[in-house]
């Protein structure tokens, strides 16, 4: 208002020379009106071009949604052992375990009840890390293994016990998938002969009919809630998303044959796969157990049927070949025999390998506390945060959080100390929205 008062002063004083006078004429009141619009024109124009000088800061790109993981939320994940009967899985767990709590028999369903154990996950950083330091106390990574009982055709239905040992793959995070490649008369097959690609078949249809089972209830339970459901509630509204997105899981089993962890699912899906624990949403390695003189010499002939199998059913899914009774031989060697003998056969045991695929299987990471009272690897899964990560030592850490001085296991390694990585200005003070990386060693700060 004020602007155009004074452009109005303006335009008469240029039109009207004195205003004592008597009031302009129309013509002069029009010419005045004219100059008025004139002066506007010209401001605005010399406005714009002054906004135009100014550089506007760029306009921040909108950050990628971050991505939810399939499984359950946490790092205190397992991974189960899975298979069918006398393929190995009990032996397999003692040698990994270094234990005798798996019921290894020559008969079916010797293991009923599932045993657990705590696998230390084998990482060189860690050991490089304990030479530097030379802590009093060393704790590495563990990765928790389930000994679970064999499954056959039909364990979908409760054949073999199969709704009992299907609920212990249920309560796991991931599957250690033993398939039975060596032949051997003394120790029978459930189904009669050696053909890892037909049990491969029996325990992907015998999951996926579960899931399907599963599913189908908890989609019929939704629909009859479904139906007085409206379109203005936003609780409504999701729950019709819900029964969507339910819908879209049974079609992936009936009609794609698909296992659910093969199929990309945006967040808000993901969060209701999480929610009904399905079998096929679990990540599985498949470890072939080959005869010893197989493993030696790198030769089966079931292997290539075997990634066959798994390159046309589920893509992507790591395969491992061992052999159980070579480990088991390594295992009652003392560490000097046993490493003689892995070099006089060529050969080295799989058990890191395997138990490293497992870990990375779960989308589990770890970070490094160091010290020389301990040095110790933290399991957290991919994704975590600097406040989350600390919460795992003490949840002080993460409700008093206040940043954490991190730097990485490779500067630490190229500068040999401390002192040299905060001298190379590699040392970074990380706050809440860090996200950890696999390998951090971190100090952590927390208010009182």
């Amino acid at each position: 208002m004020q602007l155009d008062r004074c452009l109005q002063l303006l335009a008469l004083r240029s039109c009207v020379p004195h205003l004592s006078h008597p009031p302009p004429s129309p013509l002069r009141a029009f010419s005045a009106h004219y100059h008025l619009q004139s002066l506007r024109r010209a401001f605005h124009a010399s406005s714009v071009a002054s906004a135009k000088k100014r550089t506007m800061p760029p306009k921040k790109a909108a950050a990628a949604e971050k991505k939810i993981l399939l499984g359950r939320p946490g790092n205190n994940l397992k991974i189960g052992i899975v298979g069918l009967p006398n393929v190995g899985k009990s032996s397999f767990f003692n040698v990994l375990s270094k234990t005798d709590l798996g019921k290894a028999a020559n008969f079916p369903y010797a293991t009923i009840n599932p045993e657990e154990a705590r696998i230390p996950v084998p990482d060189p950083r860690f050991d490089w890390l304990c030479d530097l330091y030379k802590p009093a106390s060393k704790v590495p990574a563990f990765l928790t293994c389930i000994d679970i009982a064999g499954l056959t055709a039909g364990a979908s239905t409760g054949a073999g016990l199969g709704n009992a040992f299907l609920s212990h793959v249920r309560a796991v995070d991931g599957i250690f998938q033993v398939v039975r490649a060596f032949d051997d008369a003394e120790v029978i097959h459930v189904e009669g002969d050696v053909d890892p690609c037909r049990d491969m078949e029996i325990i992907s249809t015998e999951l996926r009919l579960k899931d399907i089972e599963w599913v189908e209830k908890h989609l019929d339970s939704l629909k009859k809630t479904g139906r007085a459901l409206g379109n203005t509630s936003l609780a409504d509204k999701a729950k019709k998303e819900e029964i969507a997105t339910v819908q879209k899981i049974y079609d992936v089993l009936t009609k794609e044959n698909k296992d659910v962890r093969k199929v990309e699912w945006n967040n808000k899906e993901i969060d209701v796969v999480n929610g009904l624990q399905l079998l096929t949403a679990k990540p599985v390695t498949y470890l072939v157990n080959l005869s010893e003189r197989d493993y030696i010499r790198k030769k089966n002939k079931w292997l290539p049927k075997i990634k066959a199998w798994i390159d046309e059913h589920n893509p992507g899914d790591p395969l491992i070949p061992f052999s159980v009774a070579l480990e088991e031989r390594l295992a009652n060697m003392s560490d000097e025999e046993r490493k003689e003998e892995e070099q006089k056969l060529g050969v080295t045991s799989a058990l890191g390998k395997i138990t490293q695929a497992g870990y990375a299987s779960l989308d589990l990471i770890r970070y490094f506390t160091c010290g020389p009272d301990e040095v110790r690897a933290w399991t957290i899964r991919r994704g975590t945060k600097a406040p989350q990560a600390a919460g795992v030592i003490h949840s002080d850490f993460e409700n008093k959080f206040v940043c954490g001085e991190i730097m990485s296991y490779e500067d630490l390694r190229e500068y040999g100390s401390e002192a040299a990585v905060k001298a190379a200005g590699k040392l970074r003070q990380q706050g809440k929205p860090y996200e950890m990386v696999d390998g951090d060693i971190a100090y952590w700060k927390a208010g009182a």
